[in-house]
């Protein structure tokens, strides 16, 4: 498997978790140290993944300067993830 596909499938993972969490509590974005626990990543490795979702506009990101802090899907990204990982239509 080439580097690429490890990030994009990083990524995807990383948008289900957040996919996840708002159909969960669509109100309440979820820290970053619980979708590091998931996801079974670095914090590193997180934020890097989480800044690239940003940099798309597909996740919102927000630090406090403790080292906490939160994430979550923004409109463009719950659009997508909305497409991608919703059931079929029954027939």
């Amino acid at each position: 498997m080439h580097k690429e596909e490890e990030i994009d499938t990083a990524l995807i993972a990383l948008l289900a978790l957040l996919w996840e969490a708002r159909q969960e509590a669509p109100e309440k974005p979820w820290s970053l140290a619980k979708l590091a626990k998931r996801t079974g990543v670095q914090m590193s490795t997180l934020l890097r993944q989480l800044n690239a979702l940003s940099s798309a506009g597909l996740a919102t990101v927000v630090t406090a300067e403790s080292g906490g802090g939160s994430a979550f899907l923004s409109a463009a990204g719950a659009q997508l993830c909305a497409s991608v990982f919703a059931p079929p239509p029954a027939e």
